[in-house]
């Protein structure tokens, strides 16, 4: 088996559905979406946490009103039996309190546990569309020393995520990299999500890679066996696979040793 953590969306009737479908043994992150909120997805982790989760909650740093706040947060996650959290920048130019970035949340978040409270932050393999790739990158090196891991947006294309956490070394960042894996969902939905998140070139990508990968975006259902199994042939490349499962919390194909094979597929060598 290969790491895996599950992203879950902290929507009304998660918690029960998690308890009836999900092993105690998983890792769970929870998204900070804004029609949510963090309080939102506080109170998903926290439940989660005392229920036996294993549970890291996403704190946006434009989100958070005052340090107050974040206090708060952390002593409920170490209530709640929390041990660690993923920060990121979050939606918007402005933030609504003192995190302009994730960088001086990531410091409080040192300094108020005490080192009590690991961090992951966010990677992107195509880029992010309102920042350059030189700045991204001079980011990742200015936190690192405050984080413990990076995961990657949402990709399609293992070349890309196993080049991207290549560089990354080169360039001086040694975190580990946890893969940022669509799970399976519907081809509708799956589109306009690439559309929304700025994914449309590893879509292509996937798209010339032969008529399996094109069977899998024409048809019904996009699954992501084929793209894992190409990332856990080079463990040197990534730590693990986080998991976007849009709330379907079937056990994935991986875990259950039902991998395709890569070079059946037609996929082409990293």
């Amino acid at each position: 088996m290969f790491p895996t953590r599950i992203e879950i969306i902290p929507s009304d009737g998660i918690v029960e559905k998690v308890q009836a479908e999900v092993p105690l043994s998983t890792t769970l992150t929870i998204t900070c979406l804004p029609h949510h909120g963090i309080a939102q997805t506080m109170a998903t982790a926290v439940r989660l946490g005392l229920l036996g989760y294993n549970v890291i909650p996403h704190l946006a740093a434009r989100r958070l009103v005052d340090r107050a706040q974040l206090s708060g947060i952390l002593r409920d996650c170490e209530a709640a039996g929390i041990t660690e959290v993923f920060a990121i920048g979050g939606d918007g130019q402005q933030g609504a309190g003192p995190y302009a970035s994730s960088l001086p949340l990531l410091e409080d978040i040192a300094e108020h546990s005490g080192g009590r409270i690991t961090a992951g932050i966010a990677g992107y393999p195509e880029g992010h569309p309102s920042v350059s790739g030189l700045d991204l990158l001079e980011a990742l090196l200015t936190k690192q020393h405050l984080a413990t891991h990076v995961v990657t947006q949402m990709c399609f294309s293992a070349p890309k995520i196993l080049d991207y956490a290549a560089l990354l070394r080169r360039e001086g960042v040694k975190l580990p990299v946890w893969a940022g894996v669509p799970g399976a969902v519907p081809r509708t939905k799956l589109l306009a999500l690439a559309t929304q998140i700025g994914v449309g070139t590893s879509l292509k990508f996937l798209s010339s890679k032969g008529t399996l990968a094109r069977k899998l975006l024409s048809g019904d259902r996009y699954s992501p066996g084929s793209l894992v199994s190409e990332l856990m042939a080079h463990p040197e490349g990534v730590s693990g696979i986080h998991l976007y499962s849009f709330n379907r919390l079937d056990m994935p194909v991986w875990e259950r040793g039902d991998l395709p094979d890569p070079a059946a597929s037609g996929a082409a060598p990293a």
